[in-house]
């Protein structure tokens, strides 16, 4: 017995032996999988990319009237709210050397490359300012159209896509060939173009609301790209530029770390500002659309503000008794994201606060919303017309004219003496069924071998000429 019991112990630690072994050569094929399929080190080519970057940076001859030309383009695509427009011009726009040329020269410690970058992006920015402000200056078209106010402030999808699309971006050209299709993607998806162009609007047209915003939002686009740049030319290991004076070599390293830790802060700052607004924003959302909500009451529109953390929402119906909203308000603090905000419920029917009384703003937004679903209603019911009209030409017939077909059944088939036309309607009982039926007379004197065959032929090109799975024929001599 014990030999046995000694016999099934061993028998169990070999197995569970070479499960873990098993489990171990699992892990080594799939970490050199990942290591293969993801590594791109061995195509890196840091010489080339180090020359292009640098030769991106310059700014001067035709990529100044490159970036002229561009920027009218990307005015006018804003002035007349055309996306289209103003995705032509990012691609041929040269803004973004300057931008990576920051990234690179901080991480291989180059304060040449460093220097001439930061100037460069300076005239840049400059000169696409100055012409976006001429463009606006003298273009009849005022309005602020979508485009515009959409470039005036950054969201945390601004700040993630400047993330990754200079990953992108620097990947691509660090790759032996470099991927031009990625270049111009990235280009169009990090739009350094319109903010800019948007700073020259509210200059020309004393918005400085507009113009402080849209530099912002190009300011976290540029800081990001160049900050991608940084980590991985750093993670890829491109070589440090060699100084003779290994003293210089030193300030140069510390004056890039300065550099690299000052642009770093501010924007891990920001990011994690945007992200908490963020947050915000959409709990603001999913609380109201989930609890703030009473019998013959209706929310007509609400509105959250982060900085005043305020939450406004308009009603309209049966007035919410304030032991509700008190208890909303209490919900509401349970929320991580909405500690410390007031909810403010602005009531219509209430004879301080009617539904007069509220915002130019607010009822327009009402009629606009009322007008949209009304439009969506008629051309929905406009579908299910024509559709049932379809459905019904068929039945009566109106789907051909008989008087055509007819036409050509006697020039094809010279032997039919008549035909005729009608809808058979019929039941099994448990459904009912309408059938096109065609009544044929043929020539008595055909034999019956050539009757058959003529009727045979008929009823297939019936099928084919009225496009039609079911139909009937009765043939008569």
């Amino acid at each position: 017995m014990a030999n046995t019991e000694n016999t099934e112990t061993s028998s169990k630690s070999s197995g569970g032996e070479n499960l873990r072994e098993d489990a171990i050569e699992i892990q080594k094929k799939a970490r050199t999988f990942l290591s293969r399929l993801l590594d791109i080190r061995e195509d890196t080519d840091r010489e080339s990319t180090v020359e292009a970057v640098q030769k991106d940076i310059s700014f001067k001859g035709h990529n100044a009237w490159i970036l002229i030309f561009s920027i009218f383009v990307a005015s006018i695509g804003l002035n007349v709210s055309s996306t289209a427009v103003v995705i032509g011009a990012m691609l041929i726009s040269p803004l973004m050397g300057p931008i990576v040329g920051v990234g690179m020269s901080v991480a291989i410690n180059d304060v040449d490359t460093l220097k001439r970058s930061f100037v460069n992006l300076g005239i840049m920015v400059g000169l696409s300012v100055l012409t976006a402000t001429i463009y606006f200056f003298i273009s009849p078209v005022k309005n602020e159209t979508p485009e515009l106010v959409a470039r005036t402030y950054p969201t945390i999808l601004d700040v993630l896509v400047a993330i990754f699309g200079g990953l992108a971006l620097i990947v691509a050209k660090t790759k032996k060939g470099t991927i031009a299709s990625v270049i111009l993607g990235v280009a169009i998806a990090t739009a350094l173009m319109p903010p800019l162009c948007t700073v020259g609007y509210g200059l020309a047209n004393a918005k400085w609301q507009f113009s402080l915003g849209a530099i912002y939002l190009f300011s976290i686009n540029a800081v990001f790209i160049a900050l991608s740049t940084f980590v991985v030319c750093k993670l890829l290991g491109f070589p440090l530029v060699k100084y003779a004076n290994s003293k210089r070599r030193k300030r140069t390293a510390q004056i890039a770390s300065t550099v690299a830790i000052i642009v770093m802060i501010p924007s891990v700052i920001l990011f994690v500002k945007l992200l908490r607004e963020q947050v915000f924003q959409s709990k603001a959302v999913e609380f109201i659309e989930n609890t703030v909500r009473y019998t013959g009451a209706e929310t007509l529109k609400y509105d959250s503000d982060f900085k005043e953390k305020t939450i406004d929402v308009y009603m309209i119906g049966n007035t919410v008794p304030l032991a509700t909203i008190a208890t909303w308000q209490e919900r509401m603090g349970e929320i991580e994201a909405l500690k410390q905000s007031e909810l403010v419920i602005h009531q219509g029917n209430d004879q301080t606060q009617d539904i007069n009384r509220l915002s130019t703003e607010l009822r327009s937004g009402i009629l606009e919303d009322l007008y949209v679903k009304n439009q969506e209603v008629l051309a929905d019911k406009d579908k299910r017309i024509n559709l049932l009209e379809s459905e019904l030409s068929k039945y009566r017939g109106d789907a051909f004219s008989f008087s055509n077909l007819s036409r050509e059944a006697k020039i094809n088939y010279e032997n039919i003496e008549e035909i005729g036309y009608s809808n058979l309607i019929t039941t099994n009982f448990q459904k009912q069924d309408t059938i096109p039926t065609f009544t044929v007379t043929w020539n008595s004197k055909l034999r019956n071998s050539e009757l058959a065959a003529e009727q045979d032929k008929f009823q297939k090109w019936m099928k084919v000429r009225l496009n039609l799975d079911t139909l009937s024929i009765k043939n008569v001599r």
